[in-house]
């Protein structure tokens, strides 16, 4: 929680001339489609919209929440106390010149897949069955398929909600790793650069439709958030939740796919904190009978600490892909 005046923040928002939603519910913007409102909401459709958000919030120290397309957050069912904020549609924006792809953090990862396949450039192709956004992608180092972010990113620009800044990084300023990187809680997304490599867009068509054929195949849909758990060095989150005996279990309105262990659905109507619950009893499974700590993959927004950590996530996890 912010902890921040709420009448404080309020006027800073109204002043900064943002279009401002109070107690949004966040729930529909995030694939599990459960969990809480969020004190305010702002859709920002420009830079200098940006920037004078940039302003409000630092001058209050209102907490803030960066949602993509929601593809790996859980939003706690009491909701976030706090500014979501979430990048309009001309942050979406696709450009391909020569090898080289130009987009908006709120880019969709499939849109961009086939984009770049369609103008006959290959190593995207993986992001066609991920449901999240460039920025968010970035800022977790999203990968599939033998591949992710790391590999394609040239550059990005980024905009310091804490600082007012607004730079551009590059690949190795952004200290790419396994489902992380460098991108601070404070700093947005809003544009990717990538490097890609001439080919032939007819394979290129034929790798995304055997990605898609395959996810269809082997990861359930509902609703759900993609792998819960990161893969340990070595070995499958997925294996290891399996023998564990936790394919099936359920608790209250969330379950663990019985068609792909690292997947958690939650029921129409359902609750977040039956889900992060639910993690909790996995990670413990997996611990006690294993001997192997789980860490999530999902970021978990509104809970305890104590809640979160049990559930193998990092207490700072600020937005989702």
């Amino acid at each position: 929680m912010s902890g921040a005046d709420a009448g404080a923040v309020a006027a800073a928002l109204s002043d900064a001339g943002l279009d401002v939603t109070e107690d949004r519910p966040l729930g529909l913007l995030t694939t599990y489609r459960v969990g809480g409102n969020a004190s305010w909401f702002v859709n920002v459709g420009s830079v200098d919209e940006l920037d004078r958000l940039a302003a409000a919030t630092a001058t209050t120290g209102v907490a803030t929440l960066v949602i993509g397309r929601g593809s790996n957050l859980l939003v706690a069912d009491a909701g976030f106390d706090g500014v979501a904020i979430q990048l309009g549609e001309s942050f979406a924006e696709v450009v391909v010149e020569g090898a080289v792809v130009r987009a908006g953090g709120a880019a969709s990862l499939p849109v961009v897949a086939r984009r770049s396949v369609a103008a006959g450039l290959r190593g995207f192709e993986w992001a066609v069955g991920v449901p999240g956004s460039i920025g968010g992608a970035v800022r977790m180092n999203a990968g599939g398929h033998g591949s992710d972010m790391a590999t394609s990113v040239r550059e990005v620009r980024v905009v310091d909600l804490g600082r007012g800044q607004d730079v551009v990084m590059s690949a190795a300023h952004c200290e790419f790793g396994y489902r992380r990187s460098s991108i601070a809680d404070s700093q947005i997304v809003v544009e990717a650069v990538l490097d890609l490599e001439p080919g032939g867009s007819v394979a290129g068509e034929a790798e995304l439709a055997e990605i898609v054929r395959w996810r269809r195949q082997h990861q359930p849909g509902g609703q759900n958030a993609g792998s819960v758990f990161m893969n340990p060095t070595g070995d499958s989150a997925g294996r290891l939740i399996d023998i564990a005996g936790c394919k099936g279990h359920r608790i209250g309105s969330a379950e663990v796919s019985t068609k792909h262990a690292n997947f958690i659905q939650v029921d129409p109507g359902g609750s977040a904190d039956d889900v992060v619950a639910l993690m909790a009893h996995v990670r413990a499974a997996v611990r006690d009978r294993i001997g192997i700590d789980l860490h999530a993959e999902t970021a978990l927004v509104g809970f305890a600490p104590d809640i979160v950590t049990a559930a193998g996530g990092a207490t700072t996890a600020r937005g989702g892909a």
